[in-house]
């Protein structure tokens, strides 16, 4: 029997590009497909061609506790100047993407209030005697519990907003994958490729991008959307190994330029 595909009553799921369709009594299992939006950009190693409709962008810690200069890395003696490098070009790309359907996805350390799910070793990290201000305690200035989800701390810096439509993910672990809904999210929005921006480029950008290149996805870092605190030498060994083993770099100029 044929099937009038022009024809739709309702769709069920939470993306277009996934979503099961309802006619009368028939599901179609088939997804939509959009016209590919293609653009080609300079990268290193080579070159890169992808479709913006299968891209969305995961900007990483790009919050108060790791990047303000009353946040919890500034109150351990931390310079975290050099976390705030990404902002201004954020700024500009991100509108340039929403304006092309490419997805803003938001991953965020945001910890459970009882830390249920932290184990030791990464609570050490920054807690290393037991007795400092790490995950989860009370911030010494503002008062606010250091990356707790919902509080101040966690919160994206005041010059990079949220819009409507934006995804948030909180994260527990220097990769965004790991006990998260990350790469359902990602699934369900029908993507495959991924831009990654955020703090520090060195630690939960690049485990995240890592995991991203390991589950299949392919792995763009956007070189000047990304920073670290860590000494120079931990930069330039991140995007060597970006560039040899797990994805490309671009740059934000280039983006903004390709979109149509």
């Amino acid at each position: 029997m044929a099937i009038d595909s022009s024809v739709r009553t309702r769709d069920i799921g939470a993306f277009p590009a996934t979503a099961w369709t309802v006619d009368g009594d028939t599901i179609g299992l088939v997804r939509s497909v959009f016209p590919a939006a293609l653009v080609r950009l300079p990268a290193r190693p080579q070159h890169v061609v992808i479709d913006l409709h299968r891209t969305a962008i995961v900007v990483v810690d790009m919050q108060n506790d790791f990047c303000s200069p009353d946040g919890w890395l500034a109150s351990l003696g931390v310079d975290v100047e050099p976390a705030r490098a990404p902002i201004e070009p954020l700024r500009r790309l991100l509108p340039a993407l929403r304006a092309a359907n490419v997805s803003v996805i938001w991953l965020n350390w945001g910890n459970r209030p009882d830390r249920a799910n932290l184990p030791p070793g990464v609570l050490h990290v920054y807690d290393p005697d037991g007795a400092s201000v790490g995950i989860g305690d009370r911030h010494p200035v503002t008062g606010h519990r250091v990356l707790e989800a919902g509080s101040p701390s966690a919160a994206v810096v005041s010059e990079l907003v949220k819009q409507p439509g934006d995804i948030s993910v909180d994260k527990y672990r220097m990769s965004g994958f790991v006990d998260t809904p990350l790469d359902s999210i990602l699934r369900n929005l029908g993507v495959d490729t991924v831009l990654f921006a955020g703090v520090n480029a060195d630690q939960c950008v690049f485990t995240t991008l890592v995991d991203a290149a390991n589950l299949g996805y392919a792995a763009l870092m956007v070189e000047d959307c990304c920073a670290t605190t860590s000494p120079r030498f931990c930069w330039d060994a991140t995007i060597h190994n970006v560039a040899q083993c797990f994805g490309f770099l671009v740059t934000s100029d280039d983006l903004v330029e390709s979109i149509p």
